[in-house]
């Protein structure tokens, strides 16, 4: 099967690799309809990813359907493939956090990713996708991310929310604090990024070279999100907290942050780490998906075969401001409506 592998830093080629016919006892052989390039795959061409070794496929946001009957799952059963793969026994996965499981292995990361024909994957790391389209299936896991985000801030009904980088993980934090009830604020500095946001319905959107906390704003954010991967921007979040707010990091660079511990303490400040999402998440994007309450069509710039990568993805991750969601449709897409 042709697969698509980030050999090392700024080298992508397609390579034929065997089609798994078998899975391992509880895993489930997955024909991939779609993958989408986020941040991280980007992030993984460019070398600045810091959990990766090379040569990798990449793809961790994908929907496909069920090659063959196994473990309650039935052949050509459209589904979600959650890419977090977790170990089961350490603490935080006894504890229900899987997602940030000690020796977790993200498919695309850690390990290889759906970036080709056919995956196989625990039966557990699958959800029903039947009520949504291949596309937005595949839109799934990225916005799962920003709805763990929201969820992990306890963001709510009349809080008012602040989101930095209006990037795809902070477009989509953006949406979920949204349905969570709060007036949300986007923050970027590219006036393309904030242009596109108004296409969702978000209008209080702000560049940081002008004034930020002035007239009703200036006692600062209940929450604020920071979707940047800018160590100089998450830095300079902390001020935007009001008292008794949270801030909460979505993104993750490599190296130290520093911050004042006097104005962390006096405002009493909560800071939060998120990682990745758990089933809540997958669920609650579902059910936004197959309801109306997010338009998967607006979210998805471009779909490009896989055959096109190679050339594209340069000059794709030398200029994504102007790009939402790219998805690469594989070989199983055309069994779907798109």
């Amino acid at each position: 099967m042709l697969s698509g592998v980030c050999v090392e830093p700024g080298r992508f080629s397609l390579i034929e690799r065997d089609l798994p016919v078998t899975a391992p006892p509880g895993w489930v052989l997955v024909d991939l309809a779609a993958a989408g390039i986020c941040g991280t795959d980007y992030h993984i061409f460019e070398g600045k990813h810091p959990y990766l070794e090379y040569p990798r496929v990449i793809g961790h946001e994908l929907s496909g359907y069920v090659a063959v009957d196994a473990d309650g799952w039935i052949k050509g059963q459209l589904v979600v493939i959650n890419p977090y793969i977790a170990c089961g026994k350490c603490r935080a996965c006894l504890r229900g956090k899987p997602n940030c499981c000690m020796a977790i292995g993200v498919l695309g990361v850690h390990r290889d990713g759906g970036m080709c024909e056919r995956i196989a994957v625990p039966a557990g790391n699958l959800y029903d996708a039947s009520a949504l389209s291949v596309r937005d299936a595949a839109l799934v896991e990225f916005l799962a991310i920003g709805a763990h985000a929201v969820r992990r801030s306890e963001a709510t009904s009349g809080d008012r929310v602040l989101v930095t980088g209006a990037g795809p993980i902070g477009l989509g934090t953006a949406l979920f604090a949204r349905l969570a009830g709060a007036e949300v604020h986007l923050m970027d500095m590219s006036a393309e990024r904030l242009e596109a946001a108004k296409a969702f319905g978000f209008s209080r959107l702000h560049m940081p070279d002008r004034p930020l906390l002035e007239g009703e704003l200036a006692d600062g954010f209940d929450v604020v999100f920071d979707a940047t991967g800018s160590p100089k921007a998450m830095e300079a979040g902390f001020g935007h907290v009001a008292h008794g707010g949270t801030y909460v990091f979505v993104s993750v660079v490599k190296g130290d942050l520093t911050f004042s511990d006097a104005e962390f303490h006096k405002r009493e400040m909560k800071l939060v780490g998120s990682r990745n999402a758990q089933t809540p998440d997958f669920l609650h994007v579902m059910d936004a998906l197959s309801s109306g309450d997010i338009d998967g069509g607006k979210l998805v710039s471009t779909v490009l075969a896989l055959e096109e990568l190679p050339e594209k993805l340069p000059a794709l991750a030398a200029d994504r401001s102007s790009l939402i969601k790219v998805l690469v449709a594989l070989p199983a897409w055309k069994l779907g409506h798109g």
